[in-house]
């Protein structure tokens, strides 16, 4: 199947932002009352082929973005090298693990929907088995309407302490990873938008 025929859990914008009321640029925290009432909204989702969605901003397609730390306090960064899918993204680098979200049959809650798909791109991209993520944090959100592919797509932010030993890049073709610490990053320029937001608030 072409990953545009993926069918993706997505939000109409009017819905999520409340007619814009709720609009924001940046990292929102889950605490803070606008963020309260994005997720209240994510009940709201329906399921769309992702080949429609991707240049259609009146649609947000939700994607898990997980921030992983060792037990040394370091940050996980990676670099997206040019075997990976989103070629608008190549090159730079990235603290948020994640992807695109599928509905989840059977799931009781949107929360269950949201960590589901979180746990599974964790386990797909570095490895990290359902069972060594049961610590994962929700924070908030991202979402950056100033580019191409920020216009159509909003970050669910997690935060999760791993042991570094059990993380690995699975496809070397498309991650490259190395453990930073968070007051060492001197310069945002290298970092996808998304990334420099959320470094910048931390």
């Amino acid at each position: 199947m072409s990953k545009f025929d993926e069918q993706i859990i997505v939000v109409p914008r009017t819905t999520l932002f409340d007619n814009e009321k709720n609009a924001f640029n940046g990292f929102l925290s889950k605490n803070d009352e606008k963020g309260n009432n994005i997720f209240n909204s994510l009940r709201q989702y329906d399921v769309k082929r992702r080949g429609d969605m991707e240049e259609d901003p009146g649609f947000k397609q939700l994607i898990s973005y997980c921030l992983l730390e060792n037990q040394n306090g370091e940050i996980l960064v990676y670099e997206r090298l040019s075997g990976g899918g989103e070629e608008r993204l190549h090159g730079q680098s990235s603290i948020g693990v994640g992807g695109h979200m599928n509905d989840v049959v059977g799931a009781d809650s949107i929360n269950e929907v949201l960590r589901v798909n979180a746990q599974r791109e964790l386990e797909e991209e570095v490895g990290l088995p359902t069972e060594d993520s049961q610590n994962m944090e929700y924070l908030g959100f991202i979402n950056d309407d100033n580019n191409e592919v920020g216009k159509v797509h909003m970050g669910v932010v997690f935060k999760i302490t791993v042991n570094s030993n059990d993380v690995e890049a699975k496809e070397t073709d498309t991650l490259r990873i190395k453990w930073i610490e968070k007051g060492k990053i001197e310069s945002y320029d290298d970092f996808e938008t998304w990334s420099a937001l959320i470094l910048q608030d931390l």
